[in-house]
């Protein structure tokens, strides 16, 4: 495509991170954020795949011409899902069982050009290894108020980004949105 012909990427997700990446990648877009229904029962890689899809699915149909752009992401302890706590005890009860192990992170992605209906999910791992945390430490964490919204109870790019001492796979992927899958499948769609 050309630049007078490009579609306007529509990313169907109000999270701050993902407009970060975005931002670095130099990508023009827009926000309309889904209501799609994020109820799953499944393998974590599946899930984020199936989840990513039906967000991407509910914005496409808003729009005429657009690359719509949606995401999940999920942690996962040994394929126990560990989704957003949302309390400081279910905080605290995940950030002791991440202490001082692997975990891994899946992103998926749904891209679809609404003008030919073309879409295109992947999805991506990412392993994470926590240090071992003190009790202290949990709870000086927790008291921030960032491991509440984020899936498994902290952020990379935040304050919880001290706890990880090593990570196999893409950074952006743990952050919510991978770039080098992005621009895959960017190209695959020949956007």
């Amino acid at each position: 495509m050309t630049a007078s012909n490009r579609l306007l990427i529509v990313l169907a997700s109000g999270s701050p991170r993902r407009k970060e990446i975005l931002d670095l990648m130099g990508l023009p877009y827009t926000v309309d954020v889904s209501q799609a229904d994020e109820s799953f029962d499944g393998a974590p890689r599946d899930m984020v795949l199936e989840l990513s899809r039906r967000k991407a699915e509910a914005v496409a149909a808003r729009h005429e011409r657009a690359l719509v752009l949606a995401a999940d992401t999920t942690v996962c302890d040994e394929e126990r899902i560990l989704g957003k706590p949302g309390t400081p005890e279910r905080a605290r009860a995940m950030l002791r069982e991440l202490s001082g192990k692997w975990h891994s992170v899946f992103t998926g992605m749904t891209l679809i050009n609404t003008q030919t209906g073309k879409a295109i999910s992947r999805a991506e791992e990412t392993r994470v290894h926590f240090v071992e945390m003190t009790p202290e430490e949990i709870e000086a964490y927790i008291a921030t108020g960032e491991p509440l919204d984020k899936a498994g109870a902290y952020g990379i790019q935040g304050q919880g980004g001290m706890f990880i001492d090593r990570i196999e796979g893409d950074y952006s992927c743990v952050v919510g949105l991978p770039m080098a899958l992005l621009r895959g499948m960017l190209m695959e769609m020949d956007a």
